[in-house]
């Protein structure tokens, strides 16, 4: 089991980039969740973070979902495939369940998986029409002291930043994703 010392969670949580994934680890630290869903792994860098320090405050495993394209993203994002993602993540102290594909289709053949999430993790890159309609499940997922972020493009062009969402803003964007029609194939 990997632990995480002060002088690197100090670093993590206020000096590591990207700047935008610090508030996480900082909450990671105050609340120290037992089980994360992150939608959009990228290059597994901060998954691996994020695992480690929840892992520092408990004795049993952490419950770790991660929902990504993999092998599929586009050539000019951050990825990691599949097997190089399990690879890594089996040395952590974490139950490992990782899902290929866009938000909606990896949420909705695991969603009967994943409940009681203690944090949840929306990077950017998600699509956004995929994302959108994923929001429906997510509600069914958490519980009352569930921390969400979603990654936003940051003002003026500043790179990107994390809004912590309430149960109120997640209960409106799963609203929204109820009021959206399935589009059928032809």
């Amino acid at each position: 089991m990997v632990q995480i010392g002060k002088l690197q969670y100090c670093f993590l949580a206020y000096l590591s980039h990207p700047a935008a994934d610090r508030p996480i680890y900082r909450a990671i630290r105050k609340h120290g969740p037992r089980s994360i869903v992150e939608f959009g792994v990228g290059n597994a860098r901060r998954t691996e973070r994020m695992i480690v320090l929840a892992s520092g405050r408990h004795d049993a495993p952490i419950a770790y979902t991660g929902i990504d394209l993999f092998e599929a993203r586009p050539e000019e994002e951050p990825r990691i495939s599949l097997k190089q993602a399990h690879m890594l993540l089996r040395r952590l102290n974490a139950r490992v369940q990782l899902s290929p594909g866009d938000p909606f289709s990896a949420l909705a053949r695991i969603a009967h998986t994943v409940v009681d999430a203690d944090l949840v993790v929306v990077s950017a890159d998600q699509d956004s029409v995929a994302m959108a309609r994923a929001w429906g499940y997510v509600p069914r997922m958490i519980h009352d002291r569930t921390l969400v972020f979603w990654e936003k493009p940051g003002s003026a062009g500043r790179g990107r930043r994390f809004v912590k969402l309430d149960r109120r803003a997640i209960e409106e964007l799963a609203g929204s994703a109820a009021a959206r029609p399935l589009r059928r194939a032809a």
